[in-house]
């Protein structure tokens, strides 16, 4: 009974102690997660600035694991390159031994229970109290402070008399034996925990408490670096074939960098002793977290030279699947895992919502040229062109809708949810302008095949009324995805004064020429020339007020 007594109270232990640490990270990456787009710049310079933004964005959100799974997640999207991720890997290992500092630091020199509790307090009073607009602060405290709770309750269970110590030291005392043992539960327990820190933090306990020794500490944590590639294994599967190669850079630099550590183990295990002053068993804690820094650090210096090697080499060892490149757009969405960053799916969603608003550019750029052009030749160029352009935008809606729709149910903040709705009237505007191209193209090709006549006045006065629309569109592209400030807005108004202006215009001269007895067929076709136009501004305008309505 006494067995499963402290069985129960471990996996207790062990909850509070991932618990907080999810719900500590899942509240930074809530309130930093705009910070990701601009980290991302970072990303497309070099491999220094990579290892840089690695490290920077691990610290804050406390998770290598959520930071490889975002890189995988952004490789696979296109935003960033399978060369540009291979630092931020990097980093993001140097970064995660944070956890393993603030454990070592605070876990056992202060008495962090009696701090834990008033912290929770405050944090669920800054959650709950939605006039502060404190909610994801709310909650990164509530985990800190549960982290803590949970880490006090595994020291005091551990509490152990020196008869318990020798019992269980003897399980780790078989030579090399040991050391495989060790390894193999570290790996274990880290993919199964989806956490090297946890795993960091109860080997500084374990050691803490004399029931590990500093050698079988140091196999430990080195072992937690295999397992903890699981989060980007995992995130990889159904991925386009560079995130599945960016994820398999992570394996080979988290293997490698073990491999290389374990080779030269004594004198890795000396040169700490070397860094940290005093007796080993006084200062047990702070060896193990500087080892886990260092292993990160010289892994990371050896390999950083050799990015492009590894990129390649991934390359060579995943091939495209057949059919990789598929005929029809898809935009699957993967099973968020523990360590998913959900601010990575809406970047992916913006994203695809910028490529889908190129499409709608380029196929009203092309229609511009029919205004003046309006030839056979013109529309048989064009055509299937722009046929497969609506056909494809088309898809897009439904997929990011779907894509939209899946993350909406992902318990993500208020402020992203509204977001969600918002940009699920985008797409829905964009395909609309798609859908008004291709009927623009359809009234110059049957106007053509009916050999409708138009004055070349006429078709020359649609070409500034184009080139208004156009210049609207270009405004939604460079505010796409953003929030449209009150003047912005004003703007958008102006401008969409401006095309009802010149709609109202053109129509009244069309009507006059009907009354002057002009062609009926030629003028109605014209008039729907205007009409389709004059929609494609407005759906222009419905973007500019949804993108104003953004938190």
């Amino acid at each position: 009974m006494i067995v499963i007594s402290i069985l129960f109270k471990l996996v207790g232990s062990l909850s509070f102690l991932l618990f907080g640490m999810k719900l500590m990270s899942d509240g930074i990456q809530k309130s930093t997660g705009k910070s990701l787009h601009k980290a991302l710049g970072f990303m497309t310079k070099n491999r220094f600035m990579g290892l840089l933004t690695g490290l920077f964005v691990t610290m804050i959100i406390q998770s290598s694991g959520a930071t490889t799974v975002m890189v995988v997640s952004f490789v696979n999207a296109g935003l960033i390159t399978l060369a540009q991720s291979v630092g931020v890997i990097f980093g993001a290992n140097i970064g995660t031994t944070v956890t393993a500092w603030i454990v070592a630091l605070f876990g056992f020199n202060f008495n962090i229970a009696a701090l834990a509790i008033p912290l929770f307090g405050l944090g669920y009073l800054l959650r709950s109290v939605k006039k502060l607009k404190k909610e994801t602060l709310g909650e990164a405290i509530m985990g800190f402070s549960l982290l803590f709770f949970g880490l006090d309750l595994l020291k005091n269970l551990l509490d152990v008399n020196p008869e318990q110590i020798s019992v269980f030291q003897s399980i780790f005392n078989h030579g090399l034996w040991s050391y495989i043992l060790a390894i193999f539960l570290s790996i274990f327990f880290t993919a199964l925990l989806h956490s090297s820190s946890a795993v960091s933090a109860i080997v500084i306990t374990l050691s803490y408490q004399q029931l590990l020794s500093w050698e079988i500490a140091a196999a430990m944590i080195l072992g937690s670096n295999i397992g903890s590639t699981i989060d980007a294994i995992m995130a990889s599967f159904g991925t386009k074939v560079n995130a599945r190669r960016a994820a398999l850079v992570h394996v080979m630099f988290n293997a490698f960098g073990f491999a290389l550590a374990m080779f030269f183990f004594k004198p890795f295990l000396r040169l700490t002793d070397w860094i940290v002053p005093g007796p080993v068993q006084n200062s047990i804690t702070i060896h193990i977290a500087m080892l886990h820094t260092l292993f990160n650090i010289f892994s990371s210096l050896i390999f950083l030279p050799f990015t492009r090697q590894m990129a390649q080499l991934s390359e060579l060892i995943i091939k495209p699947k057949k059919g990789e490149v598929p005929d029809i757009y898809t935009l699957t969405f993967i099973k968020p895992s523990m360590k998913d960053n959900y601010e990575a799916y809406i970047i992916q969603a913006e994203k695809e919502i910028a490529d889908m608003t190129d499409i709608a550019i380029d196929m009203f750029t092309t229609i511009q040229k029919g205004f003046i052009n309006r030839t056979k030749d013109f529309v048989d160029e064009h055509f299937d062109k722009l046929s497969k352009q609506e056909d494809y935008a088309d898809q897009m809606q439904e997929e990011i809708s779907n894509f939209l729709i899946q993350y909406s149910h992902l318990p993500i903040a208020d402020r992203t949810k509204h977001n969600v709705s918002i940009m699920l009237r985008i797409i829905d505007d964009l395909e609309s302008i798609t859908d008004e191209c291709f009927s623009i193209l359809l009234l110059l090709k049957r106007s053509i095949e009916k050999e409708m006549t138009f004055n070349d006045e006429d078709m020359e006065r649609l070409e500034p009324y184009g080139e208004l629309v156009q210049q609207f569109l270009l405004f939604i592209k460079k505010n796409i995805n953003k929030h449209l400030s009150r003047d912005q807005l004003r703007l958008a108004e102006v401008l969409e004064d401006q095309v009802d202006a010149f709609r109202k215009n053109l129509k009244k001269i069309a009507r006059k020429r009907l009354e002057k007895g002009a062609d009926v067929r030629s003028e109605l076709l014209y008039i729907d020339l205007v009409r389709y136009i004059e929609k494609i501004g407005d759906y222009a305008f419905s973007i500019s007020e949804a993108l104003a309505e953004t938190k």
